[in-house]
Order: structure tokens, then C-alpha cells, then sequence
């Protein structure tokens, strides 16, 4: 239990220091002087001092109120002003919105989209966690995050009853290749796209688990049980986009993020004869609760954003011209 007096009491007090008087504060607080002077009393007895001196018809703080005081007014005008905003938040977006995300979506793409929208409703400010599923989904558990989006695939070794308190919405698709730097697939591969050849490649994991690996391989080979090299493993994706860069091995990455590489040679996917494997980035969020109107205009803005500016481009681009850049 918290070793505090009764809020009311405390409500009480300040009405009193502010109007000197038992009548005034009476007055604010919509009841009787009697139960006005009662509660004082009991507060009086609780903290063991005496608050006011009686002068004529006002009431002199004493020192032991003054330090009561300057402890409860600042409190006062937090939650006057907390409270202001909460009930501004319900005709006029406005407040905190604590938003997860994946960390290249998330670096790349959500700044852009939280400066339109403050543009629009400045008194609206955002905090950015970046993580994986299975950090992000139990932030949104335990109320330290409104939304989450996240790669499902991810999401494929996690129990289902982990994923049950969750709603997911699609928001967009990425295509996932196999790829390495130009060298390292002139010198090592020779242009030898064959099962054979690719189980004796040396490989960067991101990821401790290999999945997005090992999906891959199932998709275009119907394999996931190889024994791969894995020369490095990373959860940054930089360290991915850098060890294919410097020629450590061959990686699976979101097509996007190498985009430019990719368009002049610098970075190969690797041909399979299927089509690529799309990863679903999906809005998460928690079943049962009802998005308040900071959240709900929020997210109108963020799809309608994904779908007309140049975050939808950036992730369809690779799709419909990767085939082009290998021939």
C-alpha cells in the first residue's frame, strides 16, 4: 500500500491554501464547510502537524503546509494539464502515440509518414520502438505500444497462443531474394544456380535462427534442413547489407532496401525459376481494444500514405523490375 495521505484530503488542502478559507474551498468543491473543516481535521491528525492558524477570517498556512504545498501544486497542474489534453484528444487528435516497427521500415519509412501527420495535427507527438515480433508483440501486451508492425514471418516459430490476443492487417508485401555481391557470385557460383552449388556457399544469417534462410531454400527448393556455412550472424540488418557488400557471402534480404545495387549489378539476386517469396508486413495490434481518435486518424493517414506515396513505389519496384535487371 502506498504511505500517502487520502487523495481527497489532499484535494481538500489545496482548495483550502489557495482560497484561505473553509468557505471558499467549500464553495469550489461543491459541499459543506463541515465537511470541508472534518477533512482537514483528519488530515491534520493523519500527517500529525497543524496546517492553518486561524487570523480573524482567514486561515494562515503554516510552514508544514507551505512544503505540503509545493508538493501537491505542481502534481495539480500535471494533471490539469493531462487531463486537458486527454479530453482534447477526443475531438482533435492530440497526445503521445507509441508506435513499434520493423527496424528498416521503421527508420526508412515512419519518419516521413509522422511528419505529414503532424503536419496536419501538431499537437501530436510519437515515440519509436524498433524490434522483431517477439519484442514488439508483448510491448503491445503490456500497454507500452498502441500499434506494432511487424514481418509475419517472423512470427511462424512463435506459439499460437502467443499470437491470439492480436488482430493482423496486411499492410504491404516485400519480395525476399537470395542475393550476393557481383564478385562473390562471378568467383564462386560461376553462374551455377544449382541446389548442389548453393548448399557450399558460405552465408550471413540475420537472425541467431537462420529462418529467413531456411524459408527461402523450402520455397524455391523444397529444402530446409541444409547444413549451411553460416560465416556471420547478425540481428542489424546493415551488417547484412555490408557483409554482402564486402563480399562474405550470399544473404536473403527485403529486395527494397538494395534497390539501387541491385539496379546496377553491384548486388545479384539469385535466379531460381520461381517467384519470389513476398514477407507480409502487418499492422498488430491488441484484439479487444478500442483505438481511441489519435490512434484512428493515425492509421486512416498511414494507409493512405503506404499506398500513394513512395513507400508502396519503393516496395513494388524491385518486384517489377528485378526481372529486367538480370536479363
Amino acid at each position: 500500500m502506498l504511505n500517502i495521505p487520502d487523495l481527497n484530503r489532499l484535494k481538500v488542502f489545496y482548495c483550502i491554501y489557495v482560497r484561505r478559507s473553509v468557505a471558499g474551498a467549500a464553495q469550489e468543491l461543491n459541499i459543506t464547510q463541515s465537511a470541508v473543516s472534518q477533512q482537514l481535521k483528519k488530515l491534520e491528525t493523519e500527517l500529525k502537524t497543524q496546517l492553518f492558524t486561524r487570523l480573524h477570517k482567514t486561515l494562515v498556512p503554516t510552514s508544514e503546509a507551505q512544503q505540503l504545498q509545493a508538493i501537491i501544486a505542481p502534481f495539480v497542474h500535471e494533471l490539469e494539464v493531462g487531463l486537458r489534453a486527454i479530453r482534447q484528444a477526443k475531438s482533435i487528435p492530440a497526445g503521445e502515440l507509441r508506435v513499434g516497427s520493423t527496424h528498416e521500415f521503421g527508420k526508412t519509412y515512419l519518419p516521413r509518414i509522422f511528419a505529414t501527420f503532424r503536419s496536419r495535427y501538431p499537437d501530436v507527438s510519437f515515440t519509436l520502438q524498433l524490434g522483431d515480433a517477439k519484442r514488439l508483440l508483448p510491448g503491445l501486451l503490456q500497454g507500452q505500444l498502441d500499434i506494432a508492425l511487424i514481418d509475419e514471418y517472423l512470427t511462424q516459430r512463435m506459439a499460437p497462443e502467443e499470437l491470439n490476443p492480436f488482430s493482423f492487417e496486411k499492410i504491404i508485401d516485400e519480395e525476399v531474394v537470395l542475393a550476393g555481391s557481383r564478385e562473390y557470385c562471378t568467383e564462386r557460383l560461376n553462374n551455377d544456380f544449382s541446389l548442389e552449388n548453393l548448399a557450399l556457399q558460405d552465408y550471413v544469417s540475420y537472425h541467431h535462427d537462420g529462418l529467413a534462410l531456411t524459408n527461402w531454400f523450402k520455397h524455391h527448393y523444397n529444402k530446409s534442413a541444409l547444413d549451411l556455412n553460416i560465416v556471420l550472424e547478425t540481428e542489424s540488418l546493415q551488417a547484412v547489407m555490408n557483409g554482402i557488400q564486402n563480399h562474405l557471402g550470399l544473404s536473403v534480404i527485403a529486395s527494397h532496401l538494395a534497390y539501387d545495387d541491385i539496379r546496377r549489378g553491384a548486388i545479384v539476386p539469385i535466379p531460381t525459376g520461381k517467384k519470389a517469396i513476398l514477407n507480409c508486413i502487418s499492422l498488430a495490434r491488441l484484439q479487444d481494444k478500442v483505438p481511441n481518435l489519435t490512434e484512428k486518424t493515425f492509421l486512416a493517414h498511414f494507409r493512405r500514405e503506404v499506398q500513394q506515396t513512395g513507400v508502396f513505389r519503393d516496395f513494388l519496384r524491385i518486384v517489377e523490375g528485378a526481372g529486367d535487371a538480370q536479363n
